[in-house]
């Protein structure tokens, strides 16, 4: 955590990179850690590191989506961003739950928080979603910017995935036009802010709506925040999937009720 706090830049670097690869593989050892039960010092570092880590992702991203645009064929490279492999398993994942709850192929799906790259949705609509149509929301229009000329490339997939800039928390009535919807994992850096969000997007959503919130477990959730069955009040909980491997996201699955 003390190396970390004191890099001078969080962009990619050897440094950087070895030192949250360790942090990583720190967190996702096997653990009993409750984060609800630490100290609030311990609360308040481990929001820190969240920032810190969220924007060293972002850093991440963007260097290997800014590399990839510059290539022929930028979608077949992907597997050079370091951790494509845990977006694969990490969608493959998500769209196993959803076909298990009969959402296999939703028409619409918005994804929040979709960042330089939009991994999961180039992954599901390439590998499991081939008919639905995507709209990826960001509040960094940069962030769409590259996203949208990294997809650029494919006709097909271009025709199925917009990207929009736009702050979760000024949706509305547009939260009520998808079947589905992903929450990424950043969308809500601490408790107060995700509790927010969850509860805009359980009044606008639209009745019978999916919900697909990615969350974080034990020491993991140093990594990134953690939500809660009881954060999802007003949801009907269709299913919560924890991983014991490298994947790192928890995978909680509600449904908007009718009544």
């Amino acid at each position: 955590m003390q190396s970390i706090c004191t890099l001078e830049s969080l962009k990619p670097s050897k440094q950087v990179n070895n030192l949250f690869t360790q942090l990583v593989k720190l967190c996702i050892l096997p653990s009993f850690i409750d984060i609800s039960d630490l100290p609030v010092e311990v609360q308040l570092m481990r929001e820190s590191l969240i920032s810190l880590c969220g924007r060293a992702e972002g850093f991440l991203e963007l260097e290997f989506a800014n590399i990839l645009t510059n290539i022929p064929e930028p979608l077949e490279h992907l597997d050079l961003f370091p951790y494509y492999g845990n977006y694969v398993k990490l969608a493959s994942l998500e769209h196993e739950i959803l076909y298990d709850h009969g959402m296999a192929q939703p028409k619409k799906i918005a994804f929040l928080g979709s960042g330089p790259m939009s991994l999961t949705s180039i992954i599901l609509a390439t590998n499991h979603m081939q008919s639905a149509h995507f709209v990826n929301f960001d509040i960094d229009k940069s962030a769409n910017n590259v996203a949208h000329q990294l997809i650029s490339s494919n006709a097909e997939l271009e025709r199925r995935m917009k990207f929009e800039t736009c702050d979760v928390m000024e949706m509305r009535e547009k939260l009520g036009e998808f079947d589905c919807i992903f929450l990424a994992v950043l969308v809500g850096m601490n408790k107060e802010a995700k509790m927010k969000i969850l509860e805009h997007m359980r009044k606008f959503m639209k009745a019978g709506g999916i919900l697909l919130v990615r969350s974080a477990i034990g020491a993991r959730g140093f990594l990134y925040p953690v939500v809660d069955e009881a954060d999802l009040a007003g949801f009907e909980n269709l299913s919560i999937f924890h991983p014991d491997n490298d994947v790192i996201n928890s995978v909680i699955l509600v449904l908007k009720p009718f009544i």
